[in-house]
This record gives structure tokens, sequence and C-alpha cells, in this order.
């Protein structure tokens, strides 16, 4: 691939993650349909054993939960890096909080009849601790 091929490609994957960022954060199952196969797996480890889904089964989870976006969550994602292992293959390592977890998602793509999609979706999640006493702020003005 010429070096205008791969910025094309780049560029093509950081939209369509735009599309699977905005449907994790609005609980949109619609919009992830339009970047995650129809056959593409749902797989984790994180909660102590293998829990692995279809798409079929991964919609309706989608759908009941709550958007962050509706409960005025900050929006927190990001793509950490894009490798292509050709024209038609990909990996996109991706962080997003969808409270009360943080995800590290190892999205494998392909390119199918000229558009990007992604055939699997293995993640790793840590449980946001939420301290139960926060600290008190204090004032750096001298007492009067």
């Amino acid at each position: 691939m010429s070096p205008a091929q791969i910025q094309a490609e780049r560029a093509a994957l950081s939209a369509a993650m735009q599309d699977y960022f905005d449907g994790l954060y609005h609980s949109d199952s619609a919009r992830l349909r339009r970047v995650l196969h129809p056959r593409a797996l749902y797989a984790t480890a994180s909660g102590g054993e293998l829990l692995a889904r279809s798409m079929d089964e991964y919609w309706p989870v989608i759908d009941a939960r709550p958007a962050p976006a509706g409960k005025g969550e900050p929006r927190e994602d990001r793509i950490v890096s894009i490798e292509l292992f050709g024209p038609v293959t990909a990996l996109v390592r991706a962080e997003c909080t969808l409270r009360p977890r943080r995800f590290i998602d190892l999205l494998t793509w392909l390119k199918l009849d000229g558009r990007w999609w992604i055939v699997s979706k293995v993640f790793h999640y840590d449980e946001i601790v939420v301290a139960a006493n926060p600290p008190q702020q204090t004032s750096l003005r001298p007492a009067s």
C-alpha cells in the first residue's frame, strides 16, 4: 500500500470509529450496526470467565443500557492506535468509559465490499472505584 492509501484507510477507520464511539455513548444500536458486522464476535474474560456474544445477543444489551449521554456523563473515548495489516485488515485499539467501567477495546476490522466492518470486539474492563468520602477541599488563604 502506498503512503497515500495508508493515510486514506486510516482516515476511513477513524471516521468509522466515531460511529462506534457515538453508538456506545448514546446506547444506539442502529449507529453501532453501521460498523459492527452482523456476524461479529463480542468477547471478554474480565469477569473471570469467557463471555462471548453474537451481535443478535449484543443488540438488546445496548438497547437496554441507559445512555451515558442521557445521564449527562462526560464523554471519555479515544483511539489509541490503528494498525493496518494490508488493504483489507486492521486492528484498532481504543479506550472508553461507560460508567461504572473503563474499557480497552481491541477491534479487528475487515474491509468487505468496499467498507470497513468490525468483525471482533475483544475487550478488557476495570471497575471505576469511587471514593465513599471524597477529600474536602481546603483553602490556601490564611485564616483571618
